[in-house]
């Protein structure tokens, strides 16, 4: 095993992007490496930047195209419910807002199909969804109307109203104890992958521009794929989960 000190304040290399500013001392030990391919720009192939694109003050309407919906993400909270200030660190980065213009739709077969969503909702969306930009003097993510979740005008997430293909799911307790009747741990609980539906979304629309039904409906106990969906907290401390009804499993009775 090779032990390297660096302690340079800019190291470079060939098949190495430039560091800068690494001003003390650290040890690296290495068994093996490999150099990482770089092009013009020395950037890392899978390292991923998501800035914020910023409109200059000059424009002052942004129209979304086809399916894209505009929403003015929701500020993060900078206290607790009980007053207390979060460190930045600390702060949930807020996957909600208000929609604020949308697309003129898309087309499904032979038919247009209009946005589902108004202007004025309160909608929630897949975590690492759409584009970022600074508009008008606040954050906006510009994504497609399939990245909504659905639609949240109050503060607990049991009252989502689910779009398109989407189910919102209870999430069972986990077990509490083993089949030999040892108690278990916070650590040592298995999350579930079981849960009851509260709500169903209208359904996907087809070539003709009709809504197909889905397959569950609320109150059905489902088995669900253990990676899938956008988990929530509810306000009396339940677990739920968003998923695709693709990736419900199967029903349990």
């Amino acid at each position: 095993m090779a032990t390297t000190q660096l302690t340079a304040s800019s190291i470079s290399g060939n098949g190495f992007a430039s560091f800068e500013g690494l001003r003390s001392t650290c040890i690296v030990k290495a068994v093996s490496f490999t150099p990482l391919k770089h092009n013009n720009s020395r950037s890392f192939s899978r390292l991923v930047v998501k800035a914020a694109t910023t409109v200059a003050p000059k424009y002052t309407t942004l129209k979304p195209l086809g399916d894209r919906v505009l929403v003015k993400i929701k500020t993060a909270e900078e206290k607790t419910v009980g007053g207390i200030l979060l460190p930045v660190t600390a702060q949930s980065k807020p996957n909600g807002g208000e929609v604020v213009a949308v697309g003129e739709g898309h087309s499904a077969g032979k038919i247009k199909v209009d946005i589902s969503v108004k202007t004025g909702a309160q909608v929630i969306y897949s975590k690492y969804a759409g584009t970022e930009v600074e508009f008008d003097g606040s954050k906006h993510l510009i994504l497609k109307e399939d990245d909504i979740v659905g639609i949240l005008e109050t503060d607990d997430v049991k009252d989502l109203q689910p779009l398109n293909d989407r189910v919102l799911i209870k999430v069972a307790e986990a077990e509490e104890k083993t089949a030999g009747g040892l108690l278990l741990t916070e650590a040592a609980k298995e999350k579930p992958s079981i849960g009851s539906i509260i709500a169903v979304g209208p359904g996907p629309i087809d070539e003709e521009g009709n809504r197909k039904p889905l397959s569950v409906s609320p109150g059905n106990t489902v088995l669900y794929s253990k990676y899938a969906g956008s988990e929530f907290k509810g306000a009396d401390g339940s677990d739920y989960i968003t998923l695709r009804v693709s990736d419900v499993m199967a029903v349990l009775s």
